[in-house]
């Protein structure tokens, strides 16, 4: 096994020492499991635009269904628990993504790692990353577990969470944060699959664990049969169920099917942590953890404003950020699709794809993201009822915000992607600057400085002026940054890279989505309402 080394810019770089083993016929699976398939077309290879919508249109499947399922725990939690409970999970999912932002940024580097290694056909650098992210992970996931539960009270209140929402949101933080380690490692694997080149099998997982989720909520909340009654709680204890089941399943799929991503008895050492590739893992991955904190802070920051108005505004907020996740669900494939291709791509040697690659997927990824606000505009009355009663003062406000807020996801569609690209090669710092930039100095202080004069509308119009910033600033980087420059990683591309798998049998094999993180809308780490 070959020897990593560091580099002058600090990148784990693989030394002349002989060739490196490209993958096993039959694709970055294994020979024998359901990536045998090897069909002549690849993420380094083909039309990109077909390419990209297959490699996404899992993606999309996967956060639609996590999608559906925090919207059917949000009717739930509303309808059954009162309009209360709904703002006590929409402040609990803020402090949620929130402590999970450090984790999750850091294990995207992991992605874009295993992402070049797969580029490059170097499996056993799949396999080392692999096991030092893995450690790694599980103990950064169990650290933040245990300060999110022992400072949850503290954060609320710093929040001004209001006063008949503070003990729902208490009592159902603790029950996620407890579930840390293994919603995180749900999604560590997950992520480490689309990475491999694999959308379509997570999706098929993601489909049970939500199947579960969606059944167990309503028992679990109301105490359905023999289950005890435990209200807010059970909408966590839900997911806590079904994301451990799932992940089990999960396990033992990978291992029947030979994963290029499981860790056999006589390869366990790779659990010990690696320095060099642990450090590239984390200075990779601290500008993008450090992205995520800014987006959650941001957040945090925003809900606080919005609970000054009071309860029925923070619900209304909370009724409209459950649309605005669909609205991103487009953007958020595209990003994942895009950074994946590139990322491979860069692995393989492709620069002259990587360009293609920004042009199309931020083309689709403006025209898909117009597509669901025009909808939500069209029968937004209709649709706010899922989570409003009838005759809810909540239910103008939230119109409200909409009409001002929506159609800035577009631009936010098209800063997405374009910062996907960039972040693939490993030039992970100007995504971070240019959303402080738009979030910090741009939507913070606009929506703080303007409350005195237009009250609440300060708060909504405050979104799009920070999606546009971001928009421009991150085209700006993209046509005249050094981006192309940078490297996770420096190898020479060989062997072959993993098929996209989304034809019929015989044809493409398959890869895998990520639960991107969007701005403004619910987390979807967390799957909850």
């Amino acid at each position: 096994m070959a020897v990593v080394s560091s580099s002058d810019d600090g990148v784990v770089a693989a030394p002349d020492a002989g060739p490196r083993p490209s993958f096993p016929p039959g694709g970055p699976r294994g020979p024998g499991g359901p990536g045998g398939r090897f069909g002549g077309k690849d993420l380094t290879t083909g039309p990109i635009g077909p390419t990209l919508i297959a490699f996404a249109l899992p993606v999309m499947g996967s956060n639609i269904l996590q999608s559906l399922n925090g919207t059917a725990n949000a009717i739930w939690v509303s309808h059954v628990l009162g309009e209360a409970a709904l703002t006590a999970t929409s402040n609990a999912n803020i402090i949620f993504f929130l402590m999970l932002g450090a984790a999750f940024g850091v294990s995207m580097s992991a992605n874009l790692l295993i992402g070049q290694s797969v580029g490059a056909g170097d499996l056993p650098m799949v396999k080392r990353v692999i096991g030092t992210a893995v450690t790694f992970f599980l103990v950064l996931s169990i650290g933040v577990g245990v300060s999110g539960y022992v400072f949850t009270p503290a954060i609320l209140r710093a929040m001004g969470t209001p006063a008949d929402a503070v003990q729902d949101a208490i009592t159902y933080l603790r029950v996620i944060f407890l579930a840390m380690p293994f919603m995180y490692f749900f999604s560590f694997v997950m992520m480490a699959q689309r990475g491999a080149g694999d959308s379509r099998t997570p999706f098929y997982f993601s489909l049970l664990a939500v199947g579960m989720d969606v059944i167990l909520n309503p028992i679990l909340i109301t105490g359905f049969g023999p289950a005890p009654r435990m209200g807010i709680a059970g909408s966590a204890m839900a997911t806590l169920t079904s994301q451990t089941i799932t992940l089990g399943i999960i396990l033992v799929y990978l291992y029947r099917t030979n994963s290029v991503l499981v860790l056999r008895r006589d390869e366990w050492r790779l659990l010990k942590p690696e320095w060099e590739i642990l450090k590239t893992i984390v200075v990779k991955g601290m500008p993008m953890a450090f992205q995520m904190l800014v987006i959650s802070g941001s957040a945090v920051l925003m809900i606080t404003m919005v609970n000054t108005y009071g309860s029925h505004t923070a619900a209304a907020y909370g009724a409209a950020t459950q649309l605005w996740t669909y609205v991103q669900m487009p953007a958020m494939a595209l990003g994942a699709a895009v950074s994946s291709m590139a990322a491979q791509n860069v692995g393989a040697g492709r620069m002259d794809r990587v360009d293609k690659i920004a042009g199309i997927g931020s083309l689709y990824a403006a025209l898909l993201s117009a597509g669901p606000v025009v909808v939500i505009y069209l029968i937004e009355p209709v649709i706010l009822h899922l989570f409003l009663p009838m005759g809810s003062p909540s239910h103008p406000i939230a119109m409200r915000i909409n009409m001002f807020a929506l159609w800035g996801f577009i631009p936010f569609g098209v800063s997405f992607v374009l910062s996907g690209i960039v972040r693939a090669t490993g030039s992970v710092w100007p995504p971070l600057f240019a959303m402080i930039i738009s979030m910090w100095i741009v939507r913070v202080p606009f929506a703080h400085l303007l409350m005195p004069y237009i009250g609440a509308d300060a708060i909504w119009w405050s979104f799009p002026m920070g999606s546009i910033t971001s928009c421009i600033l991150a085209a700006s980087w993209y046509r005249w940054g050094p981006w192309r420059n940078a490297r996770l990683m420096k190898f020479s591309p060989h062997g072959d890279a993993p098929s996209t798998g989304l034809s019929p049998p015989g044809g493409l094999e398959e890869s895998e989505a990520s639960e991107a993180v969007a701005e403004g809308g619910q987390p979807l780490a967390s799957s909850k309402a």
